[in-house]
């Protein structure tokens, strides 16, 4: 399993906004460093993922302790939904499904300093040389913070487990307080590129009241 820790460097990168990037036929790593907000829409189509790039599973533990904090594995495709339709499973399938997530912990992890996400995936038939993740998070459109992996080289028709430490800023009292008081207002962008082209957006909301 590849260990990668994220860095944290945005020096002198032009501010961008979502409606210019949507008009880009291609958006680079650079367009979403420049990025002052949460975006509202995603970035690019489930098309634009050519080389087949499937995020099977998703752990995130306390570097610390040990202990695992959230952990998801992907339920069937909308092709395995299709063939099981006899057991009454959905024909229609929402295009971004898959592409978001809600995480819902306790006020402890705001203590966190450090976790680290493991992120389980295959490839489809042709070798990916540079793949890397840009994910941002804000808070009530304040960015938090903007962390950068790369995930190395990976062969074709392979399944891949990499992990990523996460450095946690020191937030105020005042900040976690407002995190916990309102749930879901924190939120991310995770960006994947290959060759610096834009193929994945993911998003993600948080809650950290200890509750849905």
């Amino acid at each position: 399993m590849k260990v990668k820790q994220g860095c944290n460097s945005e020096t002198g990168v032009p501010v961008t906004t979502e409606e210019e990037l949507l008009r880009n036929s291609v958006i680079t790593p650079e367009d979403v460093l420049g990025l002052q907000k949460i975006t509202e829409n995603y970035l690019c189509s489930p098309e634009e993922n050519v080389h087949m790039i499937d995020f099977t599973r998703f752990k995130i533990r306390d570097m610390e302790t040990g202990t695992v904090l959230f952990e998801i594995t992907k339920p069937p495709t909308p092709g395995q939904l299709l063939q099981n339709r006899e057991t009454g499973s959905r024909k229609d399938c929402d295009p971004n499904a898959g592409r978001f997530v809600r995480y819902q912990f306790t006020p402890a992890f705001l203590q966190l300093r450090q976790v680290g996400a493991t992120v389980e995936f295959t490839v489809g038939d042709t070798p990916i040389d540079n793949f890397r993740m840009i994910e941002r998070h804000y808070f009530r459109q304040q960015l938090l913070k903007s962390f950068d992996f790369e995930f190395g080289f990976c062969m074709p028709s392979s399944k891949n487990t990499c992990e990523h430490i996460y450095e946690f800023p020191a937030l105020s009292e005042e900040i976690m307080r407002e995190m916990i008081l309102h749930p879901y207002e924190t939120q991310s962008d995770s960006f994947y590129f290959v060759d610096n082209k834009l193929v994945m957006h993911n998003k993600a909301d948080y809650s950290y009241s200890g509750g849905p």
